[in-house]
């Protein structure tokens, strides 16, 4: 059974200090009975969420009110998600009209009311979870032996939450916030105002689960807030962090199955790894530690790296991908720099460069500038050919490649067949961010739709040249989009077997418009981090082989910790990659090859360098 804990404090006003003091403390809700504009502007600066308390005024994150009051909220088209209905014992029959009408979240009762609580909502089609403040660990696991399933906290540190998970080991414990753990985010950003949509984001995981209040992020110069001897990070206390996971599936409660057979060789359907990406604490070692498995079996204990040089040949773009912070960074961040477009001669003069340096391939990325037809990204491959014909162009995304052929007038086949005929050898998957319609309309709306992206791909690989697989997550996406775009990586390379590789791509969030807008998290949580990966080798089991950890995005200490998790690539050296930093992370630029053979070592495993697609240089040399 899952048990939920809500970090709440009642308070007769709200102001600015008071607010963010709470939130430092690790307070998510500010309950108030009379939320005037002040204090519900003050909660939302603090990204704490203000709840009217015993009326049905104003405009909360949610309320908690009588039978009346409930009725009067449904009868608006409030949603029950948003509605606490208070316990009045003296009249079952009004309170339990009032929660099926407005099918409220929860019933809040007092201590000593739980069971009697619990044995009246026990009853078919209701679902409604038993909420009550409890004030210690005893108090709580006496609420939750009688039936109470939402535990309300005033001013717990890290340390009794932890005692109270200890004690609750039979349970799954997660902490909700004022909106229910599980509430999507489309319904969300539907019903609430942006202010109360922002903090609400700030606020939550992906699962829409309260995030843990470490600092770090993707990007951040920070080391990952991971325990030394465990790889989720969801919890702060002693105990937690000094302690080791569990051993093998110890700790994969109702997941082991589909672990299990994971060995086996039985990789999830697309539900089983939606399941995967919901998992909590031990169960994130669980499936790190079966990642770690098929990973030791698929390729051993060889870690990969490419020495390679990103060319970003322009910061101009006419797209608006709400998640892009190269193309129309805040100046405010001195990110960006002015707008520029290299000339072909200057790639050209950067790929020779990166030759003489060791770079055996030149990653070609870069806005869409409002002027480029496709002849200009066939031009580029051909003078890079002319002077460099051994070096290996990983090149234009599947987006500029619909756009080129667009621009020629040109099927997407035809233009392909011109792009390897001049010398392009692999494209890489980014553009893909998440192959979810659902998503993609709000993220990169006037970008190529998932079907599109397929096709192009399909194509590619179909005349011969291979490309990457990315997923960019963290920002508005969700387990149920992202199980949606494994599914349709898995798709194409059961049908072609291009994919070399999959590469998860953490959002940095620091510059990004859709973050500064207010309408995105503030990336992913480190346990994401860890189960994108992780679930990848899992779910691409016998078909992809490589996985790849990105030190851009997480800094090479990060990166490394994901060699325990399934992945045994480590990317390229990059040689002044900028796109990332332009989001702002403090990673990105460049990294050595003896950086990358250090890091390797350290952890017990055999650095190897490689080319493109793979192929061990050692091997090619031979």
């Amino acid at each position: 059974m899952t048990i939920t804990f809500h970090r709440v404090r009642p308070s007769a006003t709200i102001n600015e200090l008071q607010a963010a003091t709470r939130r430092r403390e690790g307070t998510s809700t500010l309950e108030v009975e009379h939320l005037d504009a002040a204090g519900r502007a003050a909660a939302l600066a603090a990204r704490v969420l203000p709840v009217t308390v015993g009326n049905d005024e104003g405009d909360p994150a949610a309320w908690v009110v009588g039978p009346e009051d409930a009725l009067a909220l449904a009868k608006r088209g409030i949603a029950g998600w948003r509605i606490t209905v208070v316990d009045d014992p003296d009249r079952p029959d009004q309170v339990l009209d009032a929660v099926v009408r407005c099918r409220a979240a929860f019933l809040r009762v007092g201590r000593s009311g739980v069971a009697d609580a619990v044995e009246r909502m026990d009853l078919p089609d209701l679902d409604v979870a038993v909420s009550v403040f409890v004030d210690d660990v005893a108090q709580s696991r006496a609420a939750v032996q009688a039936g109470a399933t939402d535990l309300l906290l005033r001013d717990w540190d890290v340390e009794r939450i932890g005692e109270l998970r200890t004690v609750l080991s039979d349970h799954v414990v997660i902490e909700r916030t004022a909106v229910p753990a599980g509430v999507g985010i489309d319904a969300v950003r539907a019903a609430f105002t942006l202010d109360l949509f922002t903090a609400w984001c700030a606020q939550v995981d992906a699962s829409g689960v309260a995030r843990p209040r470490y600092e770090w992020s993707p990007g951040k110069d920070l080391p990952p807030p991971v325990p030394a001897q465990r790889l989720s990070a969801e919890w702060a206390d002693a105990v937690w962090v000094a302690g080791a996971a569990p051993a093998g599936l110890t700790g994969a409660g109702e997941l082991a199955p589909i672990l299990e057979r994971s060995l086996e060789g039985e990789v999830p359907d697309r539900g089983e790894v939606e399941s995967l990406f919901a998992a909590r604490g031990d169960q994130v070692d669980a499936i790190a530690w079966t990642a770690d498995r098929l990973r030791h079996d698929a390729v051993g204990d060889v870690v990969t790296y490419v020495v390679n040089r990103n060319i970003n040949y322009t910061n101009m773009c006419y797209f608006r991908c709400g998640f892009c912070a190269f193309s129309k960074g805040p100046r405010s961040l001195n990110l960006r720099g002015d707008p520029y477009l290299m000339g072909i001669p200057e790639i050209v003069e950067w790929s020779k460069q990166a030759w003489e340096k060791g770079a055996t391939e030149v990653t070609l990325q870069g806005g869409i500038h409002p002027e480029f037809t496709g002849d200009f990204y066939v031009g580029v491959v051909e003078a890079i050919k002319a002077e460099l014909p051994d070096m290996h162009i990983h090149g234009f995304t599947p987006l500029e490649v619909w756009q080129g052929a667009e621009t020629l007038g040109v099927s997407v086949t035809d233009f392909l067949t011109r792009l390897r005929d001049a010398g392009l050898g692999t494209l890489p998957g980014t553009a893909a961010e998440i192959l979810d319609d659902r998503i993609r309309e709000h993220l990169c709306p006037d970008k190529i739709r998932t079907a599109q992206w397929a096709d192009v791909m399909i194509k590619a690989h179909e005349l011969g040249m291979g490309s990457t697989a990315t997923i960019m997550f963290g920002h508005i996406d969700d387990p149920s989009s992202w199980a949606a775009h494994i599914d349709v990586v898995r798709s194409i390379q059961r049908r072609t077997g291009g994919f070399t590789e999959m590469v998860p791509l953490a959002f940095v969030h620091m510059g990004s418009p859709i973050f500064l807008a207010g309408k995105a998290r503030p990336g992913p949580t480190w346990d994401e981090v860890v189960l994108i990966h992780a679930v990848s080798r899992i779910a691409f089991d016998g078909i992809i082989p490589n996985i790849q950890a990105s030190w851009v995005k997480l800094g090479l200490d990060g990166a490394s910790r994901l060699l325990d998790a399934g992945c045994n690539d480590l990317g390229g050296t990059l040689m002044g990659e900028i796109i990332t930093r332009s989001a702002g992370a403090s990673h990105g630029q460049e990294i050595t090859p003896e950086d990358f053979e250090r890091a390797i070592t350290a952890i017990g495993r055999t650095p190897e360098r490689r080319n493109t697609v793979y192929r061990s240089l050692a091997e090619a040399d031979s």
